[in-house]
């Protein structure tokens, strides 16, 4: 293994033998740090020496140092259970998994988006992941995801569905014990959440699929191929984009229970050509067994390492693998952090419930907010923002006194009706004292385009939930081709937004596509004309 770093939430120690009073609060110091620096979670490797050398404990040593880590656990709050065992020189080698105690603090909280070409098995997948069923080959695991009728006609997802995977202390998912999918029990007994965010696959859905990924900030893609179809549609595409947001990504081959196994192999070569091309560079990690799971979920956040599960939804092969991964996956977003910021959330959907009124769901991006608080909304179309007051909150379809950094709530809103609310407007505390952008200045790179860009190009922006036209009007360079970078200045097509500098876009026009980073922002003083 590696050389130990200071930073990170991995910790490697021979052995736990605190000789006094100072000692093991100066260890208990120390695992406080690491699951800092995990957001709440943290791996402690025993028996390994700090430059990464597996020396290993004989029984008595193991025994004994095991007793001080659950006393060090209990003293600073935390629970932990053993994911691997490994021989090392004079003994075991002990990975274990340590994690906060929930109390009354919210769970750790992981964003998974799930992309692949459509008919990979994305929904079924999902539906197979929190149900504990497996997928009887004709639908079945799909139609327990599924959002409308005419997506379990077609057996395709045509929107953007969330369901939770929630793991208990133990790390066993928390969905098995449940007679069916219920939100509100896995949120109320999971220390961790684990959110699949499934996202259309057909390319005519590309829109929904862009939407769904910038509006949930996913903390990890997972592309999905079907072993008997291969990389084929919108694969590439998604693969893309991914990376293009800088999300780590691992892979599921599914199907393989249906494909014969030398198309499995071709599926599986194909899918490692891909991720070893230049550009990309990524090390393709087969997961065999518990250990691959374990060194894959450790590197995900930052490693070249690119995760290859092999599944099959119908006989179950390779389920406990990937779940175990999802357990083990780091949040990679510090939400917590986040928490210490004024309180703002993009809206994503609205709903006129019968006898409430107005509900609007989404992302909290930052800070909390309680019920009766007062909200500065906007920007309606004119460019301002209203107050409005929460009248009651709901966090995974359970009624609570606030929404919190990271989670996806539902805010019944009194000030404000149905018909004035849109995707893309915010909620936000009246001390972040929000204004609309007619537009902004960004540095912009062209991922593809079939031939040029110039003044006046107008692609659709996406920018965490909102979507809408966009018109260059100033680049450095005349013309644009795939591959180029600049800094352009581009205008709201229709109505001001809320916009922030730093924040990241995707940009689409028929089958182009670019990314972007607003430098600075055109506020609706500026007398620049569309």
């Amino acid at each position: 293994m590696k050389e130990e770093s200071d930073n990170g939430n991995v910790e490697y120690k021979l052995r736990i033998a605190p000789t006094d009073h100072d000692r093991f609060l100066e260890l208990a110091t120390q695992m406080l740090y690491r699951l800092n620096e995990g957001g709440g979670e943290a791996f402690y490797e025993l028996g390994l020496s700090n430059e990464g050398e597996p020396i290993g404990l004989p029984p008595e040593e193991l025994k004994k140092s095991l007793e001080n880590f659950k006393n060090l656990c209990e003293f600073i709050g935390s629970n932990y259970h053993i994911v691997n065992v490994e021989k090392g020189a004079k003994g075991n080698v002990l990975e274990i998994h340590l994690t906060r105690k929930r109390k009354d603090e919210d769970p750790i909280c992981v964003n998974v988006a799930l992309l692949g070409n459509v008919d990979a098995g994305k929904s079924t997948l999902k539906g197979v992941l929190i149900s504990n069923e497996l997928d009887d080959g004709n639908g079945k695991a799909m139609e327990k995801v599924a959002r409308y009728l005419h997506e379990i006609k077609s057996r395709r997802t045509s929107s953007v569905t969330v369901h939770a995977l929630g793991f208990d202390t133990d790390g066993k998912a928390v969905n098995e014990s449940l007679s069916h999918y219920n939100e509100a029990e896995v949120f109320l007994r999971s220390r961790k959440l684990v959110f699949l965010i499934d996202l259309a696959g057909h390319e005519r859905y590309i829109k929904t699929t862009l939407a769904g990924l910038m509006g949930h900030s996913p903390d990890y893609a997972a592309i999905i191929i079907a072993a008997n179809a291969g990389t084929v549609g919108t694969f590439k595409e998604h693969l893309g984009i991914a990376l293009a947001l800088n999300l780590p990504v691992f892979a599921v081959i599914t199907k393989i229970d249906l494909s014969p196994h030398e198309i499995t192999e071709k599926t599986l070569n194909e899918v490692e050509r891909y991720l070893k091309l230049p550009g990309i560079s990524k090390i393709p990690f087969i997961i065999k067994n518990t250990s691959d799971v374990v060194i894959a979920a450790k590197n995900m956040p930052y490693s070249r390492v690119t995760p290859i599960f092999m599944i099959s939804n119908v006989d179950g092969t390779g389920i406990a693998l990937l779940k175990s991964f999802l357990d083990l996956l780091p949040p990679r977003i510090r939400w917590v952090e986040r928490g210490n910021y004024p309180f703002m959330a993009y809206i994503d959907e609205k709903f006129n419930v019968s006898g409430v009124g107005l509900v609007v769901s989404g992302l909290v991006e930052q800070g909390r907010v309680k019920s009766e608080s007062t909200l500065d909304m906007g920007p309606f179309s004119d460019g301002t923002f209203r107050k409005v007051r929460v009248k009651s909150i709901q966090t995974n379809r359970v009624f609570a006194e606030e929404a919190y950094a990271g989670s996806d709530a539902a805010f019944a809103l009194a000030g404000v009706g149905y018909d004035e609310v849109r995707k893309g407007m915010i909620l936000a505390d009246a001390s972040l004292s929000p204004r609309a952008s007619l537009g902004f200045v960004a540095k912009i790179r062209v991922l593809h385009h079939p031939t040029t860009i110039r003044v006046g190009y107008t692609p659709v922006v996406h920018v965490h939930t909102i979507r809408q036209a966009c018109k260059i009007i100033r680049m450095n360079k005349e013309t644009l081709r795939s591959g180029d970078v600049d800094e352009v200045e581009m205008m709201f097509t229709m109505r001001p937004e809320f916009v922030r500098t730093g924040d990241t876009f995707i940009f689409r026009e028929g089958r182009a596509r670019g990314l972007g980073v607003i430098l600075s922002l055109i506020p609706p003083s500026s007398q620049q004309t569309i």
